[in-house]
């Protein structure tokens, strides 16, 4: 009696299947990482934007209620 364990004709191809689909995981990963990148690096621009134009808005209150001067001055 053979005692062996049996040989698997296709282990090969079930190894290679197995690592295409993790390369393929793999890519899938790297592509939703740069479009997440992407997106996150647009809405910091998005923000820095805004804030700006709120510190604008703030100045232009300042300047028009006639404080513009004492802050900075307190500030100095």
């Amino acid at each position: 009696m053979d005692t062996r364990a049996p040989e698997v004709p296709c282990g090969d191809v079930l190894q290679n299947a197995v690592y295409f689909q993790a390369e393929n995981l793999l890519q899938e990963l790297e592509e939703h990482f740069r479009a997440l990148t992407t997106t996150l690096n647009l809405r910091m621009e998005e923000m820095g934007s805004r804030i700006e134009d709120l510190q604008k808005n703030v100045d232009d209150l300042m300047a028009q209620a006639g404080i513009e001067n004492s802050v900075k001055e307190q500030m100095t």
